[in-house]
């Protein structure tokens, strides 16, 4: 095999790499070996006709689509470890841009076309001039964090003698009808209503106001014209509602005795000092990461780097699949998500497109203030690192080891060295 590299402007390459002929031949025959059991040939039996006269029925060229795009997988792993590619840092999948006749004794010639690790011409990414702000708690968000402690403390009770009031809850079966036609999940059975929480669609909740248990109420509405069910969007329709009960929420009082019950404190105003403590940190917290992206944005504006499309295509590509693995684990599909949303994968994947740019160009700059600085990572920080992951999994330090590749151990220690270049710039 043999690899040329053609340096393009942008940070790309095209790579044209050759096959011998007799690659080629054996990609063919791995192919035949695979697919011989599918193919039918009059006198013998599955599996057993011969290559040479599947070919003489079905055509030569029979296996070669698949053989090419097998030769392409095994080669450019083989062409990217080549001594033609050391001196390239290829960051994105290859986009093959062309293969040239093959065929039987032909060489298998194709090119393809990568992106490369880009260049970072640091410029200013000291004392940039970015405020760094305190955080402070007004007396409302602490209002705020009580009235959700006190909320997330109440009890239900059920009340009989009223009509259903805003704030209230209530237990209700109802059936949705469109045209006189019941719809596919327009039904439901002893559902628990917060009258104002707007959870059902358009006035739904507000025309049962003044109900009261037992009554049954027609309820119409329309359904927003950007509703998930495109047979329903836009659309009016009739619930038919049946009052089943009435329950209001019950607050604990704000005093030391709540206090005791929700926290390690026997006062009131020590639990009260705490909330505002904790809250405090979680803003200073938020406040500081603020801080740290606004550092790195203008670092990245002072800088010089010219990062490929090819790149952030693949890096937002990567953000779609960590998307759906979080779907996943909320029981999920990516499918049903696209489906609920409207959207296709690749609108999904251009939405990721800005954030990906920008955490790529801040890995960058990163990566090249830690060597502007000189800045170092020891063997033993390097370690404690996979301990802590080991910790993190479950799992022993030795067997992590043993599942790490072996480029992990230098992608820790520059991630290390990043963090201490971060810490650099925004102490």
């Amino acid at each position: 095999m043999n690899v040329t590299v053609e340096k393009l402007d942008g940070n790309l390459a095209r790579l044209t790499i050759t096959c011998e002929p007799e690659q080629f031949e054996a990609a063919v025959e791995k192919v035949y070996q695979k697919e011989k059991g599918r193919i039918a040939v009059n006198g013998f039996r599955k599996g057993k006709a011969p290559r040479k006269m599947i070919e003489k029925i079905y055509g030569e060229g029979i296996f070669y689509e698949d053989a090419a795009n097998d030769l392409i997988n095994t080669s450019y792993t083989e062409a990217i470890n080549d001594d033609a590619t050391a001196d390239l840092v290829i960051m994105s999948p290859p986009e093959i841009e062309e293969v040239k006749e093959f065929g039987k004794d032909q060489p298998f010639v194709y090119t393809a076309k990568v992106a490369l690790k880009p260049e970072v011409t640091l410029g200013a990414y000291k004392d940039l001039g970015v405020e760094k702000k305190t955080a402070e708690v007004a007396d409302e968000e602490l209002d705020a964090e009580l009235k959700r402690v006190q909320d997330q403390n109440s009890r239900t009770v059920s009340v009989s003698d009223r009509p259903v009031q805003d704030g209230d809850i209530a237990i209700i079966d109802y059936e949705g009808f469109m045209d006189g036609v019941p719809f596919d999940g327009g039904k439901g059975e002893d559902h628990e209503l917060t009258i104002g929480s707007h959870s059902f669609i358009d006035t739904f909740e507000e025309q049962l106001i003044g109900k009261n248990i037992d009554d049954d109420v027609d309820v119409n509405v329309t359904f927003p014209e950007e509703y998930h069910a495109k047979e329903l969007a836009g659309k009016p329709a009739l619930f038919k509602v049946k009052i089943k009960g009435i329950k209001v929420k019950e607050l604990p009082e704000l005093n030391d005795e709540f206090a005791d019950e929700v926290s390690d404190f026997q006062t009131f105003e020590e639990y009260k000092a705490d909330l505002k403590k904790n809250l405090a940190e979680k803003k200073q917290k938020a406040l500081d990461e603020e801080y740290k992206e606004a550092v790195l944005k203008k670092i990245v504006e002072n800088a010089s780097i010219d990062i490929p499309e090819m790149i952030v295509d693949y890096q937002a590509r990567q953000m779609v699949n960590d998307y759906a693995h979080r779907l996943q684990a909320q029981g999920l599909t990516l499918d049903l998500f696209l489906k609920y949303t409207g959207q296709t994968e690749e609108a999904l994947k251009d939405s990721f497109k800005e954030q990906a740019k920008t955490r790529y160009s801040n890995a960058l700059v990163l990566e090249a203030i830690a060597k502007a600085e000189k800045i170092e990572v020891s063997g033993e920080e390097v370690e404690a690192d996979i301990v802590k992951t080991a910790k993190d999994y479950q799992m022993e330090v030795e067997e992590l080891k043993k599942l790490m590749p072996p480029a992990e151990l230098e992608n820790i220690r520059q991630d290390l060295a990043s963090q201490k270049a971060l810490e650099l710039i925004t102490k």
